[in-house]
């Protein structure tokens, strides 16, 4: 689906900072994310699968081994761990469930928990089952596919022109060449990236449109968490209002694509999370996010339905896998879901918790100090 506004119009956009003028940009996103999608939903959630002990250097992220900040760490789960965690996601009324782990890619070991725990997933749940691991091969692409992963997720993170002060070790066409092996695989792609990385405007513009050239599926959105010891922790949090014009901005640019928030919500909109729904969300990552705690399913649940869009849990099925729910429904008898009604607070089911199943060590040596942007 073509962009909605031209590159000088996001900028225009870009440079208003009124209440009222952001307002009627959020009007025009709101009805182009309804005219595309109804009422329907996209809920999400995460399990950190394997944290902490990158070798890679971006500099937004606390498992770098460049960053000074202390290293979140724990094992690669086991299948039963990861379908723990996903019927927790469920209950809490999440449409899909992602497993993430860190570094540029997994061992064969690894790997394979992951292939058994989605096929877990796929048995035994009615949630859509998204990947989230790395660079990967077409075979490895292909077998992802073959176990019931039907969306795998790999962030470009930032503006091809900004993107050498992002990281030096893993580069963007190696992420491109991942995205393409995803497409080739006939899978769906979650591609986006982080604001407030101290990119400029019209950078994030030129990432919006490099988006929308890559045609994913998904684009999740995420807002830098300054921490102490990264490359990026000494940024202010990006004001609410800011991230709202944003949001809306990418909305009018990729009118067609599925949009989430994602890490950083909490600390930077505020009061202002229904306002960010508006502006062209389809859904939220729900409950915890990899290393920071998220909000309680009951309050993602309810910034939804104050607009009167539908989150209901919705059936899927494992073995004949569902489009997402604006497309309709194929045939095939849905799993039972785990609880008969949707649970409010994160404490009634076994969410991924950071605050407690990280393992937060701390570095003796000086780090590596970050290599400098060619």
């Amino acid at each position: 689906m073509p962009s909605l506004i031209s590159t000088e119009e996001a900028l225009e956009y870009g440079r208003q900072t009124g209440h009222d003028e952001i307002g009627v940009l959020v009007e025009r996103a709101w009805e182009v994310r309804r005219e595309n999608f109804g009422d329907s939903t996209d809920m999400c959630s995460l399990v950190n699968a394997k944290s902490g002990g990158c070798a890679e250097d971006c500099g937004f992220c606390a498992q770098s081994r460049y960053a000074e900040a202390d290293t979140p760490m724990h094992a690669m789960l086991e299948p039963e761990q990861i379908l723990e965690h996903a019927k927790a996601a469920e209950a809490a009324g999440a449409h899909r469930f992602c497993m993430v782990t860190q570094g540029q890619g997994l061992s064969k070991r690894d790997f394979q928990k992951i292939l058994e725990g989605t096929r877990l997933v796929a048995e035994q749940t009615n949630l859509k089952r998204c990947a989230s691991i790395g660079h990967m091969s077409s075979e490895r692409a292909k077998s992802l596919k073959e176990a019931g992963v039907q969306r795998v997720h790999h962030n470009v993170e930032s503006a091809r022109s900004y993107y050498p002060e992002v990281s030096s070790t893993v580069r963007y066409e190696g992420r491109l060449r991942t995205i393409q092996a995803v497409k080739e695989a006939g899978l769906e792609t979650c591609v986006g990236g982080i604001l407030n990385l101290g990119e400029t405007p019209e950078q994030r513009v030129e990432m919006a449109f490099e988006l929308s050239e890559i045609n994913p599926t998904s684009v999740p959105i995420n807002l830098l968490i300054p921490k102490e010891g990264t490359k990026f922790g000494e940024r202010e949090v990006m004001d609410p209002w800011e991230v709202v014009k944003w949001i809306a901005i990418f909305r009018l640019i990729i009118p067609g694509a599925l949009f989430r928030l994602c890490g950083g919500r909490v600390e930077n909109l505020g009061e202002l999370h229904s306002l960010a729904v508006k502006a062209g969300l389809n859904g939220v990552m729900m409950g915890n996010f990899l290393t920071t705690l998220g909000a309680e399913p009951e309050d993602d649940r309810a910034m939804f339905e104050e607009l009167g869009l539908n989150v209901a849990r919705q059936p899927d099925n494992g073995s004949n896998p569902r489009p997402d729910n604006r497309s309709g429904w194929l045939e095939g008898e849905a799993p039972a879901t785990p609880m008969e009604e949707l649970i409010d607070h994160q404490e009634d089911a076994n969410f991924w918790d950071p605050s407690t199943q990280l393992r937060v060590v701390k570095k003796t040596k000086k780090p590596p100090s970050y290599p400098q942007a060619a």
